[in-house]
């Protein structure tokens, strides 16, 4: 059925309407014709979002992975599933078959079986991006273990606290890891880690930097061996449609990490029907997401949304620039990629380099350019529109959550007309709302308030592991039976969204409600800056005042500070007015980020309202060094 696969916008319309109408059967329909299911569901859909409770497909019985290997090996047993690009380019590419996953999952999941793994327990993952990462996820799902990805570049104490919060009874590492010219010795990270986790009975470590590490007897087993003697028949577990898949945390305001949970069915039906149709993908297809696995880009859209329609997907164990920032084009070259997904951090990483490394490259197969992670700035986007699209490339410009478990707003490329900076318009079943602070929807357009959505989509996180009341609280308590996603938005005289940043990241300045967004952006196109963030910090008259940061591209610019901040505020009030001007601005070297490259404006407010002996754990950050830098030149 066309449903599966928009093409128009007339019908983006129709078949949206249809699933805001019509949600029950719609999804139905969906779930029906395009996945493999061991028993037929009672019913599609119940909810109560004050309580909150949501189940998709109730009583349907599945195993995911059946849905994203088996049925594939009799039309696309030699297609390439999986197709690896390690951190060197020198070492070569792997193209793994679907024929070939299927064998190399089942070994993998006879192993955890042999290791006392079984259904319903949590096995925490803490690999670098290698074709064990994807392997080992889905062989936990084969055999209905509970996953918990986590980002191979967190520090042993975040990773201490995810395994004992969802109470893990495996580890599965590798020796170390490859980033650039670097190399990392995760097995050291874990053995840290595992001081303080009595949970953990078995370690797996797979070799990839080939070093001498220390082996803890009884605990600590090489996966290769392990793998080479186990059957590679293993018959898949059958899970109900509400068993958890996997954990996957995400930084809470307050510190402590929340442990989304995400369940089978509804998971699976959504990111296999928003992979096809936000990335308009067709058959023959290379699809590149730049996403690290430990993250839900990673989940959802390198791994079982893709997966699920029998694409071919890229994972990239590298970084950007190595050997040399010409590195993703050469890729996207090499493989012909169709597809390419990436952040706004890493556009303007590039961006900042000039187009030097792009002009090598033939670019030409690319049809889709995606952006995921946060707001893309409009000099990025219009970059990326012409240096790495050509003009002829459509942009989307994802918005949606760990929480949300696939893409929520976003343009279907070549049916969306595209807008730089917004997300465009709702995605099928999506039901958004803006609401003012006192809980009333903000109906018709030109509107701005908080972005809620008002009725369950497949892939809602369904609970915070060990935790009901936080995630009722979090998510459901701002605003009455809709679920509050904790950012902010504007909907233009067309129906389009934008998202203007983080509620807890709006500035009310002598009255008026700011979103640091659109103020970064105004910034982020001075010729001189590379990237800005923008915090508040109390003020007599305004009760908040406006504190920029700013990173220069050329750290040595000698151009007079001063003037620079004349002409950023000139650009600020030219573009939204003067009440948006910054009070202080600070020029530094570099801006706090977590590994996935967000900016801690926590972390920066603090620091701007002088209460930088308390900025919490820091442990989280890429480059702690920088926030001392920031605290000794704060104005």
């Amino acid at each position: 059925m066309s449903n599966y696969h928009i093409k128009h916008l007339e019908e983006y319309y129709q078949v949206y309407r249809k699933s805001i109408r019509e949600p029950e059967s719609f999804w139905e329909e969906i779930a029906e014709e395009h996945f493999l299911w061991r028993k037929k569901w009672d019913s599609v859909l119940d909810w109560d979002f004050s309580t909150p409770e949501i189940s998709w497909f109730k009583g349907a019985k599945l195993n995911i992975t059946e849905n994203c290997i088996d049925r594939h090996l009799t039309t696309r047993g030699d297609k390439t599933a999986i197709l690896f690009e390690p951190n060197n380019p020198d070492e070569g590419s792997q193209h793994i078959s679907y024929n070939e996953l299927h064998i190399r999952v089942n070994k993998f999941a006879n192993v955890l079986k042999e290791q006392g793994i079984k259904k319903g327990d949590r096995v925490c993952i803490y690999l670098p991006m290698i074709p064990e990462l994807a392997i080992s996820v889905l062989a936990c799902a084969r055999i209905g273990a509970i996953h918990s990805v986590v980002f191979a570049g967190f520090s042993s104490t975040a990773l201490a606290t995810r395994i004992n919060d969802s109470d893990c009874k495996m580890v599965i590492t590798s020796d170390g890891s490859y980033r650039g010219a670097k190399t990392i010795d995760l097995k050291g990270i874990v053995d840290e880690a595992l001081e303080s986790c009595s949970c953990v009975e078995t370690v797996l470590v797979a070799k990839r930097i080939q070093t001498d590490i220390h082996m803890n007897m009884g605990r600590d087993k090489w996966l290769a061996p392990l793998l080479e003697k186990a059957s590679d028949d293993c018959a898949p577990e059958i899970m109900d449609a509400e068993d958890p898949l996997f954990i996957l945390y995400t930084s809470g305001s307050t510190g402590m990490p929340k442990g989304m949970v995400h369940t089978t069915a509804g998971y699976m039906v959504y990111t296999a029907y928003t992979f096809k149709n936000a990335f308009q993908y067709t058959e023959n297809d290379v699809y590149w997401c730049t996403a690290d696995i430990g993250w839900i880009t990673g989940h959802s859209y390198i791994v079982y949304g893709p997966l699920a329609n029998g694409a071919t997907t890229v994972m990239f164990e590298g970084v950007p620039s190595y050997p040399d920032y010409g590195r993703f084009w050469d890729i996207v070259q090499k493989h012909k990629v169709s597809q390419f997904y990436t952040a706004p951090t890493a556009i303007r990483a590039l961006a900042k380099q000039g187009t030097d490394f792009i002009e090598n490259y033939d670019l030409s197969s690319l049809k889709v350019l995606g952006s995921v992670g946060e707001p893309i700035n409009e000099e990025a986007w219009h970059w990326y529109n012409e240096n790495i699209g050509k003009r002829k490339s459509p942009i989307i410009d994802s918005w949606w959550q760990t929480e949300t478990g696939g893409i929520m707003i976003s343009p279907i490329p070549y049916v969306t007309p595209t807008k730089p900076t917004y997300a465009t318009l709702p995605f099928i079943g999506v039901q958004p709302a803006i609401m003012d602070e006192n809980g009333n929807e903000l109906k018709g357009n030109q509107v701005e308030g908080r972005l809620c959505i008002k009725f369950p989509w497949p892939s809602i996180a369904r609970t915070i592991w060990g935790n009901h009341q936080r995630y009722k609280e979090t998510y459901f308590s701002a605003f009455d039976n809709k679920y509050f996603t904790g950012d902010g938005a504007l909907r233009d005289e067309v129906g389009y969204y934008r998202i203007t940043g983080r509620v807890d990241d709006v500035i009310i300045v002598s009255g008026h409600n700011l979103g640091t967004a659109p103020i970064e952006d105004a910034i982020n196109e001075h010729p001189a800056v590379a990237e800005s963030a923008i915090v508040g910090f109390p003020h007599d008259i305004k009760g908040s005042a406006l504190y920029g940061y700013i990173t220069l591209k050329d750290t040595g610019e000698s151009r007079n500070h001063n003037n620079l901040r004349t002409e950023i505020n000139q650009l600020i009030t030219d573009r939204i007015g003067p009440i948006a001007k910054l009070d202080k601005i600070q020029f530094t070297n570099g801006l706090p980020k977590t590994r996935s490259g967000k900016i801690m404006r926590r972390i920066l407010r603090k620091i701007a309202c002088n209460e930088s002996d308390s900025l919490g754990d820091t442990s989280t950050l890429l480059n702690q060094e920088v926030v001392q830098e920031i605290i000794d030149n704060v104005l």
